[in-house]
């Protein structure tokens, strides 16, 4: 028999059940904590082997799951069990890997105290010395590093550099270097260190550290360390307390020729890649993705432009075979574009003046200059998704779908200039998206400039170019009304790049005289004929103020086939009829409202907008076919 003690203690919870619980200080860390405040006995009565040992009673050698139920059926048949039960939850550790509910047990480890290597980290970083991208993670960082308490660092495994400890037969202890040779008779320690305090050594360890060595004067300290945020405080807090803590070391000085360091002045944080419904890839789930399988199916390009695409700082990375499917496709646009100008004779080679330029050649060169702008504001910021977004939106919204078109238009109006133009672009664009797009536009690139290598090539710099506003606003017209052409034919029923007579009426007044080829060409008109008599017209409003109106009017007599198109458009209404039922549905469902999320809500609402609007348009087309 054994006294118990009964202690009273803060950590209990006086409202949760009775207010009483048992202490177990060496085996849970709660109660481990409250065993030092009041000095209990540290009293263990589990073996490694999760056996029940050293207790005195029938219990001993026992696994722990079959002696649970032995105590308890003890209990019982004392009469001590009380009959109520009351079912709570309550938080058990498992293995990762193995699932099997984890045992705290008091041991003997080897520790590391980190109150001083802490705030020399957290130094780093108020002092300027570390910058962490984003700047929102680093309230977590000051959150560990302010509050670390002592780091256990020896480990009960296979593998990892062994504790340079060695004991001797008298209970002796020494720590043996590794070019030392331990006392004969004395054995090491079974333990090894913990991984993350191996990792903790790469910055400076791999460079040659403690030995002078050129890779450590010339590499360190890095510049910048890219990692995922979910080891900020693993691996990027221990780098840092082992780096400042060599950090005044003549190896790492330079024997005094430069100050103390820091083992790098910037953290880029990236997020974690998930699969495409955001849940974190695992085995059990059958959600890995093994790129290599990627590899074969988009290519290096595709898989390291959607990665960098998606690599906000801090920010987790939802990704699925169709994001990588569409940069594949971006890449291929890309491809065609380039090839399109070279088979052209695009060459790179000075620009003309500025007054031989046509509107869409200024435009294109202003935009590229503000790219290139934003691309390098982006880099500089770690901000890789912003700089990868600019580049697509710019290359496939404005390059390929405009200005190549635009400038298919110009060659055949014979503008030569052309093809300097869109090998300028080109040329640039490539240098900016090799980071992430390496192999194609090292190809790409040689083939436009004859030149060795894109790798070796120089950054782009500021070009000097200047946007024009009065060329970019006649080129935003143009688009305006191409697009509101493109529109009003599909609702006509015109298949698309199906040529049909029109009438542009106020191109002067809108200032887009310069243009009236290029709306030709791109909403896929004709010159009216003598004989030409209009069918339809559309008005469209453009200019900064929406002050100026290009009337455009058509003749698609003989062009539909009226009975087909009406059948077409029936088909459609019934589709939009349903869904606008659909949503009016659920959206007069006030048990539905008062459930679910504001988001589903508001979406289910833009689907019934969208279906009424689209209704809307579909009988009025219905009305006037004739």
């Amino acid at each position: 028999d054994r006294q118990l003690l009964i202690v009273a203690d803060e950590h209990v919870d006086p409202e949760f059940g009775t207010g009483a619980v048992k202490v177990t200080p060496a085996h849970d860390p709660n109660d481990f904590e409250i065993g030092l405040r009041h000095q209990l006995p540290m009293l263990s009565i589990m073996d490694t082997k999760g056996r029940i040992a050293d207790t005195g009673t029938q219990f001993d050698g026992m696994d722990r799951f079959e002696a649970r139920v032995a105590v308890r059926e003890a209990l019982a048949a004392q009469g001590r069990v009380v009959a109520e039960k009351r079912p709570y939850l309550h938080s058990v550790g498992h293995s990762e890997r193995s699932g099997e509910p984890i045992e705290p047990r008091l041991s003997l480890q080897w520790w590391v105290r980190v109150e001083s290597l802490a705030k020399a980290a957290g130094d780093a970083v108020r002092n300027g010395d570390t910058v962490i991208h984003p700047a929102s993670l680093e309230p977590r960082w000051f959150g560990w590093v302010d509050d670390m308490h002592d780091w256990c660092i020896s480990r009960q495994l296979w593998w990892g550099h062994r504790i340079p400890i060695w004991y001797g037969p008298g209970g002796e202890q020494v720590c043996v270097g590794p070019d030392e040779t331990p006392p004969e008779g004395w054995e090491q320690d079974p333990d090894v260190l913990d991984t993350w305090f191996s990792s903790a050594l790469w910055p400076f360890s791999t460079l040659g550290w403690p030995e002078k060595t050129p890779e450590l004067e010339k590499f360190y300290p890095t510049s910048v360390l890219v990692t995922g945020y979910d080891i900020l405080f693993f691996w990027v807090a221990r780098m840092m307390m082992f780096g400042t803590f060599v950090g005044g070391d003549d190896t790492i000085t330079l024997d005094g020729r430069r100050g103390p360091q820091v083992p790098f002045t910037d953290v880029f944080l990236h997020g974690l890649i998930r699969d495409e419904f955001g849940r974190k890839m695992s085995k059990s789930k059958g959600n890995v993705i093994d790129p290599l399988d990627w590899l074969d199916m988009f290519g290096a390009d595709a898989l390291r432009f959607t990665l960098a695409r998606g690599a906000s700082p801090g920010g987790d990375l939802a990704v699925g075979e169709d994001a990588v499917r569409a940069s594949r496709n971006f890449c291929t646009k890309l491809f065609n574009a380039t090839r399109y100008a070279l088979l052209n004779g695009a060459h790179v080679a000075p620009l003309p003046a500025h007054n031989e330029l046509t509107d869409a050649d200024r435009w294109i060169l202003g935009r590229l200059e503000e790219v290139r702008a934003e691309v390098d504001s982006a880099l500089d910021g770690y901000e890789f998704s912003r700089a990868c977004e600019a580049l697509y939106h710019f290359a496939w919204d404005e390059f390929c779908d405009w200005y190549v078109e635009l400038a298919k238009t110009q060659l055949a109006e014979g503008n030569a200039h052309t093809t300097t133009v869109l090998a300028a672009v080109l040329d640039t664009l490539l240098r900016l998206l090799h980071p992430v797009i390496p192999f194609l536009t090292e190809a790409l690139w040689q083939a436009l400039t004859n030149q060795e290598s894109l790798v070796i090539a120089d950054w782009p710099e500021p070009s000097g170019f200047e946007p024009d506003p009065v060329a970019t606003q006649r080129i935003s017209d143009m688009q305006r009304l191409v697009t509101e052409v493109r529109r009003f034919r599909s609702d006509q029923g015109l298949a698309d790049r199906q040529k049909v007579p029109a009438r542009l009426g106020g191109m002067d007044g809108a200032d887009l005289s310069t243009q009236v080829a290029a709306v030709t060409s791109l909403a896929w008109l004709t010159a009216p004929g003598d004989a030409f008599e209009p069918s339809v017209s559309l008005e469209v409003r453009l200019g900064p103020g929406m002050n100026s109106t290009v009337v455009v009017e058509l003749d698609t007599s003989g062009t539909i086939d009226v009975a087909a198109e009406r059948r077409r458009l029936e088909k459609d209404l019934a589709a939009a009829q349903k869904e606008l039922a659909s949503t009016t549905a659920k959206l007069a469902n006030e048990d539905f409202l008062a459930k679910a999320p504001q988001k589903v809500v508001d979406k289910i609402r833009d689907r019934q907008r969208v279906a009424q609007e689209e209704t809307d348009r579909i009988n009025t087309r219905l009305a006037g076919l004739r």
